[in-house]
């Protein structure tokens, strides 16, 4: 289970809270972009194999 802190602008005063928050936001955006990736490969991969053992 992960927590995603992500508080508002506002309440992010500190200049060390608000690099806090463009790190996470900026890590969150990366791993949903690997996560797409990860399941455009599985599924082309098993797209391949599938139609190579029909074919």
């Amino acid at each position: 289970m992960q927590h995603t802190f992500l508080p508002t602008a506002p309440a992010a005063r500190h200049p060390f809270r608000q690099a806090l928050v463009l790190t996470r936001i900026e890590q969150a955006r990366t791993q949903d972009e690997n996560d797409i990736k990860l399941f455009a490969l599985a599924f082309s991969a098993f797209f391949i194999c599938f139609y190579t053992f029909i074919g």
